[in-house]
């Protein structure tokens, strides 16, 4: 059954407690987040469940959640892409420039609910350390490499869905540093590179692979990342609508699967919203809901041609996508609008992507 669409002023607190409380007991006393009890850890997606914890008011529980980021940065600035009890998993040697600098927006995103200042600057050196090295591997034409090797080494590609989220993750440091009145200018710079590449140069990116255009989150992570607004957002998101929503279920991963994700539907929500698309971002959400289980946690997924629930996992991150889709249609917290109304406006301007 749909619940009810969402709408200012109405956060069903009460109803999505049993998903707190299946954050709160999967993280570790250490304040890391894995996927679930057993799984693994990795930076973006602890991030994301993070974001989760200050949404529902457990500003300890996520302030642990960024303390362990902090004590486990590498001298680089850089975390590893996976995690097991607290240490790097060696079978994935690799760093992910998002998962890096996706801890600019988790930090940014705590700042915005409780106003914290010296939690703000407690944070910075390790925001300033995780963007200056995502920023090395910019390269002249203003993509940014998805990954670099175990040495240091760029991977040699650079993802739309992944420069997307680097560029809200800039968008958040450079609020972070004008905030705590530091300099902006080499931060505001790459940004805008950043943007004119993802507007302007689609051959920099899935060089070496095939195209990524058939995942969904190609499709709309420009609109939530704040590249594309307003009638250029809708016309977006009309061009493929049918091609990766199926109605009544969600967003399917790839557009050739019949398989729905919560998170990226959740995402999705968040892009409508972006886009001034309200009541189809409430319809979206409200949908998701069949997709909760007894304890409050949240299913990955359904493929909905064999009508089973695919994987059988309920992951943290999922449960942190939902509370901030929930967020954002009942503008409950100081940090509701951090995704559909993005701050900064200058460079985006510049790229011509805008309006």
């Amino acid at each position: 059954m749909n619940a009810p669409f969402l709408s200012p002023g109405t956060y069903p607190a009460q109803w999505l407690q049993p998903t707190v409380a299946f954050l709160l007991v999967t993280q570790r006393a250490s304040g890391e987040i894995p996927w679930f009890e057993g799984g693994h850890t990795d930076p973006w997606d602890h991030t994301e469940a993070a974001m989760g914890l200050s949404i529902a008011g457990e500003l300890q529980a996520a302030e642990r959640a960024y303390a362990w980021l902090a004590g486990t940065q590498l001298g680089d600035g850089s975390w590893w892409a996976c995690y097991r009890d607290g240490q790097p998993d060696r079978t994935v040697e690799r760093r992910e420039t998002n998962y890096v600098a996706y801890v600019a927006t988790g930090i940014w995103h705590h700042f915005l609910i409780t106003g914290n200042a010296d939690f703000l600057r407690r944070a910075f050196p390790m925001v300033q350390k995780a963007i200056d090295f995502v920023l090395r591997y910019q390269s002249a034409e203003g993509e940014i490499d998805w990954a670099v090797d175990p040495g240091g080494d760029p991977l040699g590609d650079a993802l739309v869905t992944g420069c997307c989220s680097i560029y809200k993750s800039l968008e958040c440091a450079i609020l972070i540093a004008e905030q705590l009145e530091q300099p902006t200018a080499t931060w505001r710079s790459a940004r805008g590179q950043l943007g004119d590449a993802l507007a302007h140069r689609p051959e920099r990116f899935d060089r070496t692979w095939e195209s990524k255009s058939r995942y969904a989150m190609d499709w709309f992570y420009p609109i939530l990342a704040g590249l594309v607004v307003g009638q250029s957002a809708r016309d977006r998101l009309d061009q493929r609508w049918t091609e990766f929503v199926e109605p009544g279920i969600g967003c399917r991963c790839e557009n050739h699967q019949p398989w729905a994700t919560v998170a990226e539907s959740c995402e999705l929500t968040l892009a409508l919203l972006a886009a001034g698309e309200r009541e189809r971002a409430a319809e979206l959400f409200s949908w998701l809901t069949q997709w909760r289980d007894a304890d409050g946690a949240w299913w990955t997924g359904y493929q909905f041609a064999e009508q089973v629930l695919w994987p059988l996992e309920k992951p943290t991150w999922t449960a942190g996508a939902v509370l901030l889709a929930a967020d954002a249609l009942t503008a409950h917290t100081g940090a509701s609008g951090l995704f559909p109304s993005p701050l900064l406006d200058d460079e985006v301007a510049r790229a011509g992507v805008r309006e």
